[in-house]
């Protein structure tokens, strides 16, 4: 017997993890923001960067390590895959290793191992519209779970790192 949605359909196999913002910016500037210094405010709140190299092009990557709160060093990758200037952009997100392999989740061992993230950019009346999309690339079961399970956890931290980033275009 399977899962049934609200309206009586199938349950996705996934359920995508969607986050939307408006910026009081035009979205050359906002698009600047991914494009040119994602270091300046690419984490979740309390983090820092320690270390960030960007090869912004498709094929490209940014690889980067964060230090949460407590003094631990996370490495991480988006390995981009799209690049449409300034509208959309798609990147593979991982856990990565300083040389930049792809790793696992160092606090959760069964969080999918790839994400596919989208990232929208529409302007609206001088005003942009930014919309994140993450959804699993042929997670396990078990990591579907757990990524299914963690859409609070992931709201807390990229609504944080939205709020670097309008915190950033307001000084840029």
């Amino acid at each position: 017997m399977s899962a049934k949605t609200a309206a009586g359909g199938p349950k996705p196999a996934t359920s995508e993890f969607l986050i939307s913002r408006t910026f009081e910016a035009r979205r050359e500037k906002v698009w600047k923001a991914f494009a040119k210094d994602m270091k300046s405010w690419f984490t979740p709140k309390g983090f820092t960067v320690k270390q960030a190299e960007l090869d912004f092009r498709p094929g490209g990557t940014y690889h980067y390590c964060f230090v949460t709160p407590n003094g631990q060093e996370m490495w991480g990758k988006a390995a981009y895959r799209e690049i449409t200037e300034p509208e959309r952009l798609v990147w593979i997100n991982s856990f990565s290793d300083e040389a930049g392999a792809v790793a696992r989740n160092p606090w959760q061992e069964t969080w999918p191992l790839e994400l596919l993230t989208t990232v929208t950019f529409a302007e609206e009346n001088g005003k942009t519209a930014l919309s994140i999309q993450w959804i699993p690339i042929d997670p396990t079961e078990e990591e579907r779970k757990t990524f299914d399970a963690c859409h609070d956890s992931m709201n807390g931290g990229w609504t944080g790192t939205l709020d670097k980033l309008e915190a950033y275009l307001a000084k840029a």
